[in-house]
C-alpha cells in the first residue's frame, strides 16, 4: 500500500539524532555470513576438505582456510595485480649476483636492472665508491649517485639494523618496481682460498674471494659475479667461477641491426600497389598514398628508394603512416646544382637524403652516421651555413664536441674556451676551408671578408658547460656522438629551445671512450629511441666520398 492511505499512518519523526556506528559494528555487517547447511547433507555425510596452505607474493604464510562443502572442490587464484613472484630456476631459487665498483660507476641505475634477482655489494666495493667520489667527473657523479640510493634504500626500513641489514634490503622500496630481489650487504667476513699466485691485498682478488666464499656458502644457488672488466672476468673464470658482462646497458646486442634509416623497395612495388595508390602533386612534389603490408615496416622520415634499369627511379619519404595506409613524397633533387646547398651538391643517394633532412625546418633533430669521408660534417656545415647566412632560419651554428684524444694526450692547452677547443676543431676548418673556395670571382679580399663573416656566425663551445643552458634559435653541431655516454647525449638534447635543430655526427667504428661499445653508445641510444618520430630523421652515409685511398683504407684496413 501507498503511505497515506486510511488505516496506514505515517511513522512519527525521530525525538533525537542517530548515533554513529562503531567501526566494530560495521565490520560485522560487511562480514560474510555462514551459509546454511543443505537440509538434505546431514553433518555424519558432510566430507571435510584438508587444511591449505596459502602464501601471499610476499612469501608470507596467510591462515589456512576449510572448505564448507563437498561441492568446493577449487580455491580462486589470487589477483594478478600483486607482485610478481620469483623466477623459478633449476635449484628453485633466484640468482644472486655480484656487483663489481666499475659496474656502479658505468650505469648508477645498475642495482634496479636485475628483476627478481638478488644483488650482493662486498664491502671493498663500498670503499672503491667512497674513493671515486669526489671530483666533477662522470665517474664521480656516478659514484654520488649510487651512494644516495644505497641510503635511500638504507633509511627505507622502520628499522635499520644489523639484523635487518643481514636479511637484504627490498630494491623495490625506493620506487623501482621493476627490481624485485634484496640488496645484501657482506655484514661478516668472508673467508676464501683463491690461487696462491694471486696477491691478497689486491681489490679485484677480495671480489673474487667474496664471490667464491659465497658460492661454498650458498651451494644450491648460482652466484654470478657481473664486472666490467675483462681481466676481472678472465681471472673469475680461470677459477671457475661465473661471471658475466654488464648487458642492461646496450641498447642493441649487434650494431648491424641499427636502423639505417633507408629502405630499399622491392622491384616489384609498382605491379603490387599500383592498383590501389592514390598519388597527387603539390608544391612541386608528387605524394603517393600505399597500402599493403609494406605499411607496418615503414617508420616516419624513413627514405625508400626504387632504382630499376630501364625505368625513372623513385627516391621518396615517408612522412604519414595512419593505420594501413602510408603516404610517400618525392625528394628535392640536391644532386642538380640549381638546388646547390652553399656550393655543395650530393654525390650519391644517402647524401640527397641527408640534405633532404638538413634543409626541413620541420626536422629538429638530424642523426648522421657512416664511415670517415662520407661528407657528415661538409653536408652538414654547408646547410647550416645557408640557413644561417641566407634563409636567415637561426641566429647562429654552434659546434661542439667531447674532448678524447686518439693517443696520447698533449696536456693543458692556452687560451680561453674557445681557444682551448680550436685543436679539437681540425675538421670544421678543413671543411670551411672547402666551402669558402666556391667563390673565384670575389678576389682575395672578398674571400677575407667572407671568411671573416661566416667564423663570426660559428661558436665554439665546450661540452663542459652545458648544463643548465637553452639554445634559441641555434643550429646546433655535436661532432664525434660516438663517444657520447647515453646520459651525455640526453644533457645536449635537452638544452634545445624553440626554433633549434640539432644534428648528431658519428661513425661507431671509431669509438675512444672506455667502456662504451657500439651497442651501448649514446649515439646508438638517439638512433634507437628517435627512429620514426616525426621531427627527427637519421640517415646511414655509405659510400665514401673524400678520396680513393680513403675508401680503400676503409675497406681493407
Amino acid at each position: 500500500m501507498r503511505p497515506g492511505k486510511p488505516g496506514m499512518p505515517l511513522p512519527k519523526p525521530p525525538l533525537k539524532r542517530a548515533s554513529i556506528l562503531r567501526p566494530a559494528d560495521i565490520a560485522a555487517q560487511a562480514a560474510i555470513k555462514p551459509a546454511k547447511r543443505p537440509p538434505s547433507i546431514t553433518a555424519s555425510e558432510q566430507r571435510v576438505l584438508p587444511l591449505v596452505d596459502l602464501y601471499d607474493a610476499r612469501g608470507v604464510r596467510a591462515d589456512p582456510v576449510v572448505a564448507a562443502t563437498a561441492s568446493d572442490t577449487s580455491y580462486a587464484p589470487r589477483s594478478a595485480a600483486g607482485p610478481k613472484p620469483k623466477e623459478s630456476h633449476s635449484d628453485g631459487s633466484s640468482k644472486l649476483f655480484v656487483l663489481d665498483t666499475n659496474v656502479l660507476m658505468h650505469d648508477p641505475m645498475s642495482l634496479f636492472s636485475f628483476e627478481e634477482h638478488d644483488v650482493y655489494l662486498p664491502m671493498v666495493t663500498l670503499e672503491e665508491l667512497d674513493d671515486h667520489k669526489k671530483g666533477t667527473s662522470e665517474v664521480a657523479r656516478n659514484a654520488r649517485q649510487v651512494s644516495r640510493d644505497l641510503d635511500a634504500l638504507a633509511a627505507s626500513l622502520p628499522r635499520a639494523g644489523a639484523v635487518e641489514i643481514a636479511e637484504g634490503l627490498p630494491l623495490a622500496r625506493t620506487g623501482h618496481r621493476e627490481a624485485g630481489g634484496k640488496l645484501f650487504f657482506q655484514t661478516t667476513p668472508l673467508i676464501a682460498t683463491l690461487h696462491s699466485a694471486l696477491p691478497a691485498g689486491k681489490t679485484d682478488n677480495q671480489i673474487l674471494g667474496v664471490v667464491h666464499a659465497l658460492r661454498e656458502q650458498h651451494a644450491g644457488r648460482n652466484v654470478v659475479l657481473v664486472s666490467k672488466d675483462i681481466n676481472m672476468r678472465i681471472k673469475a673464470r680461470a677459477l671457475g667461477l661465473q661471471t658475466e658482462d654488464y648487458f642492461n646497458d646496450k641498447t642493441l646486442d649487434d650494431g648491424d641491426l641499427l636502423y639505417t634509416g633507408v629502405l630499399r623497395l622491392a622491384d616489384d612495388f609498382w605491379s603490387r600497389h599500383g592498383k590501389s595508390m592514390e598519388s597527387w602533386n603539390q608544391g612541386g612534389l608528387t605524394y603517393y598514398r600505399i597500402g599493403g603490408p609494406l605499411v607496418p615496416g615503414l617508420l616516419v622520415n624513413q627514405f625508400v628508394y626504387l632504382e630499376s634499369p630501364g625505368a625513372a627511379p623513385l627516391y621518396a619519404r615517408v612522412i604519414e603512416i595512419t593505420g594501413k595506409t602510408a603516404v610517400l613524397r618525392t625528394l628535392k633533387e640536391y644532386t642538380n646544382t640549381r638546388n646547390a646547398v652553399w656550393g655543395v651538391t650530393a654525390r650519391n643517394r644517402e647524401q640527397n637524403f641527408a640534405l633532404n633532412l638538413l634543409m626541413d625546418p620541420e626536422c629538429d633533430l638530424v642523426i648522421l652516421t657512416g664511415t670517415a669521408g662520407t661528407g657528415k660534417t661538409l653536408l652538414t656545415l654547408a646547410a647550416g651555413l645557408a640557413q644561417v647566412m641566407d634563409d636567415r632560419r637561426y641566429t647562429e651554428i654552434m659546434v661542439t664536441r667531447v674532448t678524447v684524444p686518439v693517443g696520447e694526450d698533449i696536456g693543458y692547452l692556452p687560451g680561453n674556451e674557445e681557444e682551448k677547443m680550436s685543436p679539437w676543431m681540425g675538421a670544421l676548418d678543413d671543411n670551411l676551408e672547402v666551402l669558402a673556395k666556391g667563390d673565384s670571382s670575389a678576389g682575395e679580399w672578398g674571400r677575407a671578408a667572407t671568411n671573416e663573416l661566416v667564423r663570426s656566425k660559428i661558436k665554439i663551445k665546450s661540452m663542459a658547460f652545458m648544463r643548465g643552458r637553452t639554445f634559441l634559435n641555434k643550429f646546433v653541431l655535436i661532432d664525434e656522438a660516438q663517444n657520447l655516454t647515453p646520459k651525455q647525449i640526453k644533457t645536449l638534447f635537452t638544452r634545445a629551445g624553440p626554433g633549434t635543430k640539432i644534428v648528431c655526427l658519428g661513425n661507431l667504428a671509431q669509438i675512444d671512450t672506455p667502456y662504451l661499445t657500439e651497442g651501448s653508445s649514446g649515439l646508438t641510444f638517439a638512433v634507437d629511441r628517435f627512429k620514426g618520430w616525426p621531427h627527427g630523421g637519421h640517415v646511414m652515409l655509405a659510400r665514401g666520398e673524400r678520396s680513393r685511398l680513403a675508401d680503400y683504407a676503409s675497406d681493407v684496413l
